[in-house]
């Protein structure tokens, strides 16, 4: 088997975007160096003055130097049929397709990471940078940050890796399937390949132990997994794949139980790399007051932290249908519900309910109240636990915060978690519990099975969540679609 031990220098950290300004390409048959190329490259656009600083390599050294159009063919034909190897390798070989394919050759090779290599041959060592763990193990780097001179020290650690006993390891990390080489390289590969395959959501942090995406999942190893399933140039997916050290989760026991938590630890923990759920929570609420002269009158206004609407909306217009459709219904003045800005647009004579004594009209706005809210549903769904109360029992949630919260703390309880807030005894039956009250979200957890369905009795079990009309969806479309699991709440 050969090997092509690969270094580049480029003016910046993602390819769709950036240019190579110099490559070397060290030849290796597993014994012994076979070959050496190096090049400057021209990237045909200015080099940084901190990459400059870096590497040395300046504007005026780069400007006579081929186009990567001008070595692509030469390029191609060392690494093809090579095992590309690099340290950091998903970085240098990222950018060498990217620029193989801009120029119409389309190229792809096993790859082999010196990092995690090095991680299990050597393991316990504080750092995997190039430059310390040449330094730990002895190893002489002569022009660093350069492309032959990091490209040769990588090769010395590639040499020291196969005296050493790597080669079990090499040929662990080349077998078909294995995610050694696409797994991130702070993430532990060990800590993806040991998560189970159930529901559940789970959390990346960076190397601070903040969170930066949360996502959701029917299987837990294999969603983590199909995001490292590719290795797109752009910056987006190069700057997300730096930022993932490590993943969390928690398990749970059912697809809706994950959307669910998904969509509010989203809106409570803002996860940098999370676009598409960064939703506004609704915005408006029906609420009812009385004015000056006794009436009681409903308007559609802005929620206000503490504020308690009979009901609330996504948008103005949904708010402004449901008053519509309380004044038609229950005979309410529109000037009085805010509909309409003066009485000439109220019918104008002594039937209109504006010329209603305050207690006549006051009924009418109750029983609108009334009908309202008895329209909304209370009902829980609830849905055995596979394994029933180990489930429960054994799992660990993670403590996740947001750095104005602190970093990960075991030992504090997690308001978000679907730990039962009441004590389930052992050797009963549980069922998951998705609580709907007044058709607000309340919240979720588990029940013993036996459990009496009423509001209070739930309640003491389940732990409450931010309501907003995203949630308030999905549980109402799921008691549609599985009308068996809902049961009946008496308010």
């Amino acid at each position: 088997m050969e090997y092509a031990i690969v270094d580049i220098e480029t003016t910046g950290g993602h390819a769709s975007a950036n240019g190579i300004t110099e490559i070397a390409i060290i030849l290796h048959d597993g014994v012994q160096v076979t070959g050496k190329f190096e090049t400057l490259v021209n990237p045909h656009q200015l080099i940084p003055r901190y990459v400059e600083s870096l590497t040395g390599i300046t504007n005026a050294m780069v400007a006579m130097a081929p186009s990567f159009s001008e070595i692509a063919d030469k390029v191609y034909n060392l690494l093809n049929n090579k095992v590309f190897v690099a340290h950091n390798v998903n970085f240098d070989y990222s950018f060498i397709k990217y620029h193989l394919d801009r120029h119409g050759i389309v190229w792809q090779a096993p790859k082999l990471c010196t990092v995690r290599l090095s991680r299990k041959v050597f393991p316990g060592h504080p750092s995997y940078s190039l430059g310390k763990i040449c330094r730990t193990l002895d190893i002489s780097v002569d022009n660093r940050h350069r492309a032959m001179g990091d490209a040769l020290a990588t090769t010395k650690l590639w040499e020291k890796l196969l005296v050493e006993g790597g080669e079990p390891v090499i040929r662990e990390f080349l077998k078909r399937g294995s995610g050694e080489q696409s797994v991130p390289l702070y993430l532990d590969t060990n800590e993806v390949y040991s998560l189970p395959r159930i529901p559940g959501v789970y959390y990346f942090l960076d190397n601070k132990g903040d969170v930066v995406y949360v996502g959701k999942a029917l299987d837990l190893r294999q969603r983590v997994l199909s995001h490292f399933s590719n290795n797109k140039s752009g910056r987006q997916k190069q700057e997300f794949l730096r930022n993932v050290h490590k993943v969390k989760y928690v398990p749970v026991p059912n697809e809706l139980m994950a959307f669910l938590l998904e969509e509010a630890e989203i809106k409570r923990l803002w996860p940098r790399y999370n676009r598409s759920q960064k939703r506004p929570a609704q915005k408006y609420g029906l609420f009812s007051y009385e004015d000056g002269r006794g009436y009681l009158r409903l308007a559609v206004e802005k929620m206000s932290r503490g504020s308690k609407p009979l009901y609330s909306f996504g948008l103005i217009t949904e708010g402004r249908n449901l008053l519509h459709q309380l004044v038609r219904t229950h005979l309410l003045c529109p000037r009085l519900t805010h509909i309409a800005s003066s009485a000439t647009i109220c019918s104008g004579n002594a039937d209109c309910a504006c010329r209603l004594s305050t207690d006549t009209y006051n009924a009418r706005v109750l029983d609108a109240i009334a009908a309202l809210r008895k329209a909304l549903p209370s009902y829980a769904l609830l849905e055995p636990v596979p394994g029933g109360y180990p489930f429960v029992k054994k799992w660990s949630p993670p403590i996740v915060r947001r750095k104005s919260e602190g970093l990960f703390d075991e030992e504090a309880p997690a308001w978000f978690s679907l730990k039962p807030a009441r004590k389930i005894p052992e050797q009963v039956m549980v069922s998951s519990c998705i609580l709907i009250e007044d058709g607000a979200f309340y919240g979720m957890g588990y029940v013993p099975s036996s459990i009496t369905v009423q509001p209070e009795t739930l309640k003491q079990y389940l732990v409450p969540y931010p309501d907003n009309d995203y949630l308030r969806g999905l549980v109402n479309r799921h008691a549609a679609l599985y009308p068996e699991k809902v049961v009946e709440v008496k308010i």
